[in-house]
């Protein structure tokens, strides 16, 4: 695992023809992340998401992408991805390939692959037309004797970018608030980077490790990146930029304006600090959140009994948490 910054492990993880996803379920979307394989100009690109939302829309306009396979596309219930439209609708300016599955149909794909399985089956696309729209969707037989069920084929992206509140150097990624499919995404992915708003100390991580959501063996790079999800949100850091969701429709909606706002917004900056500076001060203290500690919760430490002396360190330990 590597402790590095995001232009070197896009740089390092990402290469033109790759299947990318880019996850976190209207809380922690790697926005970051997203902008700088824009800044880097990778093409070519299979993008997998749950929801594609607007940054789906920017990295498409940018031209990252040859292929999206996705489920929902919405902007954040907010308005519409008009790029994405665009290239569906109309082929403007030229056709994007797209392989639709329902949100439980992704998470499917995604834990075949984090299981080392073939394909996984559900019963969700009983009545849909999915199935029919999508010819990866397949119906087959119970081998038990019941109905036939449908089977969605496992899904390995060459590399996930995820974002996070926090992990520590060892590459130990604890996250809370709404979780998406982050841990099967990792488990199903190739290489795994995480942007996270804090580097925090070892310690930090072991006293509070149900938060562990992915834990270091399954992560490549960890990358500090203060504001990394904005203008989404992440819990306990910041809220979402509802305005900015809201006004994305007319950016999108006009090719002229779209192109303007992605050459302002990412190609003529740097990195994140870069954006949050040119942001201003004042949009950005107007998603900021207040302290709602969650409370404590006791993991306990062994009990060392009386008359043990020196030998209690041969019994404990080390334990965090007590």
């Amino acid at each position: 695992m590597t402790l590095t910054d995001l232009a070197s492990a896009v740089r390092e993880h990402v290469e033109d023809g790759m299947t990318v996803a880019l996850e976190g379920f209207g809380h922690l979307i790697p926005y970051a992340a997203g902008h700088e394989i824009i800044r880097q100009r990778r093409r070519d690109l299979t993008l997998c998401r749950m929801t594609p939302d607007l940054l789906y829309d920017q990295m498409i306009a940018a031209g990252c992408a040859r292929r999206l396979v996705a489920s929902f596309f919405a902007s954040g219930s907010a308005g519409g991805l008009h790029e994405i439209r665009r290239r569906v609708e109309h082929h403007d300016p030229e056709p994007l390939e797209v392989e639709e599955y329902s949100h439980y149909g992704m998470v499917c794909r995604y834990t075949a692959g984090a299981s080392g399985l073939p394909f996984m089956p559900l019963r969700s696309y009983a009545g849909s037309d999915l199935p029919r729209l999508n010819p990866r969707i397949r119906r087959v037989a119970d081998p038990y004797g019941g109905p036939d069920v449908h089977v969605v084929p496992a899904l390995r992206p060459d590399v996930a970018f995820l974002h996070a509140q926090r992990a520590d150097a060892d590459g130990n990624v604890q996250m809370w608030g709404i979780l998406g499919a982050q841990q099967e995404v990792a488990y199903a992915s190739r290489r795994v980077v995480v942007t996270v708003e804090e580097v925090v100390p070892s310690e930090v991580v072991r006293a509070d490790p149900n938060r562990t959501v992915i834990p270091a063996h399954a992560v490549d790079a960890v990358v500090e990146c203060p504001g990394g999800a904005y203008p989404s949100y992440a819990q306990g850091h910041y809220d979402r930029d509802n305005l900015f969701y809201r006004d994305w429709t007319a950016i999108s909606r006009d090719p002229a304006r779209l192109a303007a706002w992605l050459t302002e917004w990412v190609h003529d900056l740097p990195d994140r600090a870069a954006y949050l500076e040119r942001l201003g001060a004042e949009r950005w203290a107007s998603v900021g959140v207040d302290p709602r500690p969650s409370g404590e919760v006791d993991y306990g430490a062994r009990r060392v009994p009386a008359g043990l002396g020196d030998r209690a360190g041969d019994l404990t330990g080390e334990v965090v948490g007590g």
